[in-house]
């Protein structure tokens, strides 16, 4: 049955996408040749109801003949170069060169580095179907702005940026999107696109990394970083809060162009604010060890032996995805220091640190009771952290979420 839409890749990008679409009244199909192609972006309530709406998943590439606009939203993790690892775009992108028809509007919202678009994926198409982008199909690149778990900011306000390889790959692909969004912001073309998002992810990285430096220093100096920030983000202009924690988590990865494939460089011009952001940051899960072992040793313990308890183990708040989250690195360091893991999140039922099962608390008040050092790493809504607080020997909040004076903050 034919469809108006194909979303390739069922990941943290491509459910949601689909979802949208789906409420939108968009025939739509997903694909992906996963072993669950359905799993961890969403609830298995809202897959039910996609499917209800009439979305069907399949791993049968034949399918994507027969729709107007394809999404490719397939996964592009940094390689061990540090560059993003294009290979499921290619992969993607040959299952439906051959069978790609013309007019079709074909869109990358994956990450990819500023050219990608052109260099990389236009060929694939080409080549496999024997069509040329621009003239007898569209092609298109769409930064994705999924912010999971915002229940503020969803599809339908905020606004879509789209470049297209010609004027008219612009208009089919903001045609598209127009059903899906309120705004569709024009870029001059894919490789613009491609940039910001870029420069969306690099933003956010580098201001985190300011506070954290600011975390660090502020505790040294005995000053509360947290009043600081509460009263610096009263002016109304030229300073957007953002907040220390144990790590960057999340699916954007900031990327320097000296990572980048040679034609995207910028010869003698690295990003070298991104590098060092990218420096800073990294170092937060060990500043988190190092405050773990202080704090134990002013009580007289040490962290050989101590029973330590990991509250939120995901990146983000009220959400089960784990993709980046500082907790595997922490949980790592504090097994190497000789200290006794149980963990607690109401999103993860199973966790497991170097291929081996972490005991999970089931009652959380008394496993704080329990343990030696309590650590908050990610601040889910069903914490009562003043209740923590009373329970807990002793509470290490690298959130800042608990009332003043009740934990021991990053």
């Amino acid at each position: 049955m034919p469809a108006d839409l194909a979303v390739i890749g069922l990941g943290h990008l491509g459910l949601p996408l689909a979802q949208a679409a789906v409420t939108a009244g968009i025939e739509t199909i997903g694909y992906d040749t996963g072993p669950s192609p359905c799993g961890g972006a969403l609830s298995a309530a809202d897959i039910r109801r996609m499917s209800a709406a009439g979305f069907r998943a399949t791993t049968n590439p034949a399918e994507l003949g027969r729709v107007r606009t394809a999404v490719i939203c397939a996964p592009t993790p940094l390689g061990p170069d540090r560059a993003p690892d294009l290979s499921a775009v290619g992969n993607a992108a040959r299952a439906l060169a051959a069978r790609l028809r013309p007019h079709t509007t074909v869109i990358l919202e994956s990450a990819a580095y500023p050219g990608a678009t052109e260099e990389f994926l236009r060929p694939v198409l080409e080549q496999g179907s024997g069509l040329r982008a621009g003239r007898d199909f569209h092609l298109a690149y769409s930064p994705s702005r999924l912010d999971p778990g915002n229940r503020t900011h969803g599809y339908s306000n905020t606004p879509k940026v789209i470049g297209g390889l010609t004027p008219a790959c612009t208009e089919s692909a903001a045609a598209f999107y127009a059903r899906l969004t309120d705004k569709v912001v024009r870029a001059r073309g894919p490789r613009e696109a491609e940039t910001v998002q870029l420069l969306e992810t690099n933003y956010r990285h580098v201001n985190i990394a300011l506070v954290n430096e600011m975390a660090v220093l502020c505790h040294d100096l005995g000053v509360d970083l947290w009043d600081v920030i509460r009263c610096a983000e009263t002016k109304p202009y030229g300073f957007h809060a953002f907040r220390p924690g144990p790590g960057v988590g999340g699916h954007g990865v900031p990327v320097d162009p000296n990572y980048l494939p040679h034609t995207s460089r910028t010869p003698g011009h690295p990003l070298r604010m991104v590098g060092l952001a990218q420096e800073i940051n990294n170092r937060m899960p060990q500043y988190v060890i190092q405050r773990c072992a202080t704090l134990l040793n002013e009580h007289g313990k040490s962290a050989r032996g101590a029973r330590v308890l990991l509250l939120g183990v995901t990146y983000k708040p009220d959400l089960a995805d784990q993709q980046g989250s500082p907790a595997h690195e922490i949980a790592s360091r504090l097994i190497d220091l000789g200290a006794q893991l149980s963990y607690h999140d109401p999103y993860v039922a199973d966790w497991r640190v170097r291929d081996q099962p972490v005991p999970r608390a089931d009652s959380l008040y008394e496993a704080a009771a329990n343990a030696d050092l309590t650590i908050l790493l990610q601040h889910h809504r069903t914490y009562d952290l003043q209740g923590l607080a009373v329970k807990a020997q002793l509470l290490l909040d690298t959130r800042g979420a608990s009332p003043a004076g009740a934990a021991h903050r990053l």
